[in-house]
């Protein structure tokens, strides 16, 4: 991990092997430069929710700082390679429902594991806080991943998925 992170007021760094290459899980409590990086990327493929994601932190709309909460970073070599949060779900008005949000892996990064990990250490984190994680997709391939993650379909205008934790 660079120290550049470091300084950026990064925490908790949680090692994990992805397929045979060593990345850090860490939690964020500012976001680091090299999100703009994942912006330009996600921005490109047509994903604008990680514009969304640094645009409402700018703003201070979000910053994942609620109880229960956390932004999640992904570092490979260094580098700022995924991202992804918890919010307490706007839409339950229980109290006990998780929203997973914002979550984007860069393109050279899918398909070796990283996202899955990423996934389950919100889920773990979640378990602490909330009894269930709900999300949105609006992608097939989204959606197909979260199945595979344990997450069930749900036909729901806030939500496309949910999982008990």
């Amino acid at each position: 991990m660079s120290d550049d992170l470091l300084t950026m007021g990064t925490i908790e760094p949680l090692p994990l092997a992805a397929k045979s290459k060593v990345f850090s899980i860490i939690q964020l409590s500012v976001l680091p430069p090299q999100i703009a990086d994942l912006e330009r990327e996600a921005s490109a493929q047509g994903f604008n929710f990680v514009r969304r994601l640094t645009d409402e932190w700018r703003t201070g709309i979000n910053r994942f700082d609620k109880p229960g909460e956390c932004l999640l970073g992904v570092i490979g070599n260094g580098t700022l390679i995924g991202i992804g949060g918890l919010n307490v779900d706007p839409y339950a008005a229980d109290g006990f429902t998780a929203r997973l949000r914002r979550l984007y892996i860069a393109k050279a990064f899918r398909r070796r594991g990283i996202g899955e990990a990423l996934v389950a250490e919100l889920l773990q984190k979640a378990s602490l806080h909330f009894r269930q994680v709900r999300l949105s997709t609006d992608t097939e391939s989204a959606a197909a991943f979260y199945l595979r993650l344990g997450f069930s379909a749900v036909e729901d205008e806030s939500a496309t998925h949910v999982k008990v934790v």
